[in-house]
């Protein structure tokens, strides 16, 4: 028992130094969405609203981008776990190439969403401006395909430290172009809202340069030659074919679309009720995003200890690591939730002055808090089978709990009046509590159902290997 103590204590502060840089990373990153959300604010609720509706959009794209780049962090694990360096150059090149044609296919995608937002009902006033927060940001999404191949390769390899760097730096950078771009200092023309699209793009391009030049100083196994001219480098024999990476990618990449996009459509049907709603609305998911980092964080380094192990072969160390996770994640987001409840007044009076959207944000907080136990399970089961490699069914699993379950309840509790409830926003929340719930049952069940298999495979004879 006192070995077994030992060994789970172990394994808890190996991810918990893996999970601190990682969750450094995430929150510079997704801070800058912060930064954008009050900095708009201050300048006008409409441009606050038009970031708000813009984000909506934007980001079901870049999430999509970030999860077919995802496939790097569990091929980089488990071929380091296995010691094939070669195998983590050819990762790490060819999520470079798919990020970067990725995001170029995608940026017209962005620009063509005018029409989409009349159809939805998007007030007059905020559509010009959500065009051209849009059309702005777009012209990020090549260059953040490339950095979260970057920054998969670092992950995967143990070396969160990096893409930290690389975050602290562009955060730093959004923070001075939203200043300059906004409100039109320095004799730059006063862009508003779509300011805050030029400042994220900036940014992106800054914490490439930082992580390809940190990478390239850097002595890892298999980031000797990274960004050398193709034919120049010696060819890589090993790897995953371009096939095979999206194989893998295009799973995850459409999994966070879904999770992300009955975000974004929730905000598109509450646009309708007006910029108060839609503001409040914002702050909320807000600053759960930005409290979704830890959970996430854990998720990440999780795949990159699954991945390890399973490159090594140690299966029963695969087992321990399951289960200490997923105690980190439960407690963690027990912790969060309380900090909400406690603290929504406050955190509600740093996005907006305004009383009547700071009393709906202030409200819809507590469902916010009520949800992070379900959602930090649900993510972290998504990192386990992610390190595993198994993405197929889990994209099916975030369909039938996303868009068979969550999206019908709320809509029915916020728009069509179930139960008697008023138009407003608290009825899709509700509706992401039982979709998050459904999706932290069937992941759970796949997580069982896939150690059980790799245990039969190993036929029993399994090396638990050094802690």
């Amino acid at each position: 028992m006192h070995r077994s103590l030992s060994l789970v204590r172990h394994e808890a502060g190996l991810l918990i130094r893996l999970t601190l840089p990682l969750l450094l990373a995430q929150l510079s990153q997704t801070a800058m969405g912060f930064v954008d959300t009050v900095m708009a604010g201050r300048y006008a609720s409409v441009d606050l609203a038009a970031v708000a509706v813009g984000s909506s959009i934007f980001f079901p794209v870049f999430l999509f981008l970030l999860g077919l780049q995802s496939a790097v962090t569990p091929l980089v694990a488990q071929a380091n776990g296995r010691g094939d360096a070669a195998a983590v150059r050819r990762s790490i090149r060819l999520g470079m190439v798919v990020g970067c044609t990725a995001g170029v296919v995608l940026m017209p995608v962005l620009w063509a969403m005018q029409p989409f937002m009349v159809w939805m009902g998007v007030s007059a006033e905020v559509i010009p401006i959500t065009g051209r927060y849009l059309f702005a940001i777009s012209w990020g999404l090549p260059l953040g395909g490339v950095f979260f191949a970057l920054k998969g390769g670092g992950d995967g390899l143990a070396r969160p430290r990096l893409s930290m760097i690389a975050g602290l730096v562009g955060l730093t950078v959004n923070i001075v172009a939203n200043a300059l771009f906004i409100y039109g200092r320095l004799g730059l023309p006063e862009l508003g809202g779509e300011g805050c699209g030029w400042a994220s793009t900036l940014s992106l391009l800054a914490m490439l340069l930082c992580l390809a030049g940190l990478l390239a100083r850097s002595r890892l196994a298999g980031t000797g030659r990274l960004f050398a001219p193709p034919g120049s480098a010696a060819p890589d024999g090993s790897g995953p074919s371009t096939r095979g990476y999206l194989r893998l990618g295009l799973p995850l990449g459409l999994a966070l679309f879904v999770e992300c996009s009955i975000f974004a459509l929730i905000a598109l049907f509450l646009a309708r009720l007006g910029s108060t709603v839609v503001a409040a609305h914002q702050i909320a998911l807000n600053f759960t995003s930005l409290l979704y980092m830890l959970p996430y964080s854990l998720a990440t380094a999780l795949t990159v200890r699954t991945g390890f192990a399973i490159g090594r072969q140690r299966v029963r160390r695969l087992a321990r690591i399951v289960r200490t996770g997923l105690g980190l994640a439960l407690a963690g987001s027990t912790l969060t939730c309380l900090c909400i409840v406690v603290f929504r007044e406050q955190i509600a009076a740093l996005y907006t002055s305004e009383p009547a959207v700071r009393a709906l944000a202030a409200s819809l907080l507590v469902y916010a808090a009520f949800f992070q136990p379900v959602d930090a399970l649900q993510v972290n089961c998504s990192g386990i089978l992610r390190g595993c490699r198994d993405t197929r069914v889990p994209l099916v699993f975030m369909l039938v709990a996303y868009w068979g379950i969550g999206l019908p309840l709320g809509y029915g509790l916020g728009m069509a009046g179930w139960g008697g409830m008023a138009p407003g926003p608290q009825g899709f929340w509700i509706g992401l509590i039982v979709a998050l719930a459904a999706a932290a049952a069937l992941l759970g069940g796949r997580v069982r159902v896939t150690l059980r298999r790799l245990e039969e495979r190993s036929g029993g004879l399994l090396r638990a290997g050094r802690p």
